[in-house]
């Protein structure tokens, strides 16, 4: 498939509420499979909420009873790779015939990781890539993540690829795509339209891909009343997302968006050819490149702290 239509769906999600966001991204799968779109992807951790509260509400007190109860909340409602939402998630991929990119906050014990999900309509979900580092305050909530699912897929004949936010500004990160012979570049955010504005197409331009910037949107009416810092929060903020979801060319030029302040769905159709044609005078993993000089070591070992020999 040369040409394929793509999506990328900008929501707000039922904040800290798993089941019903997972209801709200399924509706989404269908309504990008109806209008033609071959992929689509959510923002980062869409399932079930990015923790907004952290740089508003100083998140690193220590043993604040309120900065427990909201991280055991949103623990409560992270989810498990082999838990049900991953599998409604990979039965609506198969039933719609759709790619789907997931961000997902992932409960593994007691620790939560952001995680990219990427769920294959014929194969169900083929990788789960948590964030290698958290960004700033965000290391008070999730746990380090590690290369092992640093990998580039293959679907209907493209080499596709995705990492989380400020992973987008990782300069070895990109590179590991890279060499995988990247061609869509899938980069997830929590919303912020200059944020994308900034990196997409820099990451267009340096990897001749496709850069699909997917953004989430996270207003005062979609913090629930029952959440223990929400008036903290609006004391400072009225809208802590505002979207931003776009799509650049491989030439580093928009093809569709920005969408900013509002739900919706940004679609564009990506060509191929158009990737072959910027490798003319550039591929960073190809004739561009000097593995004699200059190469890149990955580790894709799952982290574990213990082994058991049975």
């Amino acid at each position: 498939m040369t040409v394929m239509k793509i999506a990328g769906i900008q929501a707000a999600p039922v904040f800290l509420n798993r089941q019903a966001t997972l209801d709200k991204m399924l509706d989404a799968i269908a309504e990008a499979a109806r209008n033609g779109a071959s992929l689509c992807a959510f923002p980062e951790v869409y399932l079930c909420g990015y923790p907004a509260w952290l740089s508003l509400t100083g998140g690193a007190r220590f043993n604040d009873d309120r900065q427990k109860e909201a991280y055991a909340m949103l623990l409560d409602q992270a989810v498990s790779l082999d838990g049900p939402e991953i599998r409604a998630l990979e039965r609506a991929a198969r039933e719609h015939d759709i790619f789907v990119y997931a961000g997902v906050s992932e409960r593994h014990n007691g620790t939560v990781y952001c995680t990219l999900a990427a769920i294959d309509p014929h194969k169900g979900l083929i990788n789960a890539h948590r964030k290698l580092k958290p960004t700033y305050e965000e290391r008070l909530v999730w746990g380090d993540g590690d290369g092992h699912g640093l990998r580039v897929l293959n679907y209907n004949g493209w080499r596709v690829g995705g990492l989380n936010c400020w992973e987008n500004w990782m300069p070895l990160a990109r590179a590991a795509m890279y060499a995988q012979g990247e061609e869509l570049h899938v980069s997830v955010w929590p919303g912020s339209h200059k944020l994308v504005e900034e990196n997409a197409p820099f990451v267009a331009r340096e990897g001749r891909v496709y850069v699909l910037g997917v953004c989430g949107v996270l207003r005062a009416q979609d913090i629930p009343d029952a959440f223990p810092l929400k008036r903290e929060m609006l004391q400072q903020e009225a809208i802590f997302y505002n979207g931003g979801t776009s799509i650049y060319g491989p030439d580093g030029q928009c093809a569709a968006g920005p969408l900013v302040d509002e739900e919706g769905i940004v679609y564009a159709e990506i060509d191929l050819r158009q990737v072959r044609r910027e490798r003319q005078n550039f591929d960073p993993a190809g004739h561009y490149a000097r593995p004699d000089v200059l190469t890149l070591h990955v580790n894709r070992f799952r982290h574990t702290n213990a082994s058991f020999d049975e």
